[in-house]
């Protein structure tokens, strides 16, 4: 098992409705330790890590589906069991009647202090999926940035751009 691998560079996938990938660049292969045809046709969970929470997922599915523009932390799992930690971009792919065929994910180096929030906040996500599934754990990302009194979007770009 490897430890932490560090991001370099701009991973890019793109996947069908169903999540499963349909293309991956060669940064994003050389990282996950997957080789193409191990990616190509596969559910891009396919790197999900056991410490992402379920409600995480859910809230980016939510919104992709209604076509808006997600931006998010995300600790992935590499094939040899090592990690990453990326900040993703996840943006609806359109076809000419504005109907979505697919999604498009960019993910970059994200800054610490991303990484250490979202680690904190995705351990209480965690304990609160473990007490109420997905429905509990939302409920805690959600009541976490109203008590920030900022919303979730603002919040993230914040610490990704340090602005």
């Amino acid at each position: 098992m490897s430890g932490e691998k560090l991001v370099k560079g701009f991973l890019v996938s793109k996947t069908d409705v169903k999540g499963k990938i349909t293309y991956c660049n060669s940064a994003f292969i050389e990282i996950s330790g997957f080789n193409e045809s191990e990616l190509l046709g596969k559910p891009h969970s396919i790197v999900r890590h056991p410490d992402m929470p379920r409600s995480i997922f859910a809230y980016l599915w939510e919104n992709i589906t209604q076509g808006k523009e997600v931006n998010v932390y995300v600790k992935n799992r590499a094939k040899d069991g090592g990690f990453y930690w990326v900040f993703a971009n996840v943006t609806p792919s359109f076809n000419v009647k504005g109907e979505i065929i697919g999604y498009y994910s960019v993910r970059r180096e994200p800054r610490q202090e991303g990484i250490k929030t979202a680690t904190e906040l995705y351990a209480l996500i965690r304990e609160s999926e473990k007490k109420g599934g997905v429905k509990e754990g939302l409920n805690t990302f959600k009541t976490y940035f109203e008590n920030l009194k900022m919303p979730y979007e603002d919040y993230v770009m914040h610490l990704q751009t340090g602005e």
